[in-house]
């Protein structure tokens, strides 16, 4: 059919041609596919993105990381002998932490600013992956930083 040919189909009503039944097809995936794109979300900017460590490469905290003030959890048995994202064995029964952007191995101070206990854990890990979370303890870390049974406190991270 020819462009001329197709135009004058335009506006028909039951009988219209097939091209433009697939022309008015394709125009309601296209809307589709826009409005679609146009629902997702972009990256959280509250949160920072994991950079990428190459093999054998160092990586320096970020410095925005250092003295944190948050909210912080305990994970343990779900997750007890699984393989952590730095490639080691999850042990709860270790001082660890999971954190969402400190390179693995580094060593941070979990301060409780409810009853002042602190411990150095190191971060093999990560996450949380909780909203409004800075920081996920194994679960000897939580009972000794003694909030074991609420589940979470509100902490200071310092790395060290």
């Amino acid at each position: 059919m020819t462009a001329r040919a197709w135009v004058s189909t335009l506006g028909q009503g039951p009988g219209e041609s097939k091209e433009w039944r697939g022309g008015r097809s394709l125009a309601l995936v296209v809307a589709a596919a826009c409005l679609l794109a146009a629902c997702t979300s972009g990256p959280d900017p509250s949160r920072p993105a994991s950079p990428v460590v190459r093999s054998g490469e160092q990586q320096e905290a970020p410095a925005t990381r250092v003295g944190e003030v948050g909210v912080a959890s305990w994970y343990g048995v779900p997750y007890h002998g699984r393989t952590t994202a730095s490639g080691e064995t999850f042990d709860m029964n270790d001082l660890t932490a999971a954190h969402p952007s400190l390179p693995f191995g580094s060593r941070v101070r979990v301060t409780n600013l409810g009853n002042g206990r602190s411990l150095v854990l190191e971060i093999n890990d990560r996450g949380p992956f909780v909203k409004q979370r800075i920081i996920d303890v194994s679960k000897r870390a939580a009972k000794e930083l003694g909030f074991l049974r609420d589940g979470i406190a509100r902490v200071r991270v310092e790395v060290l």
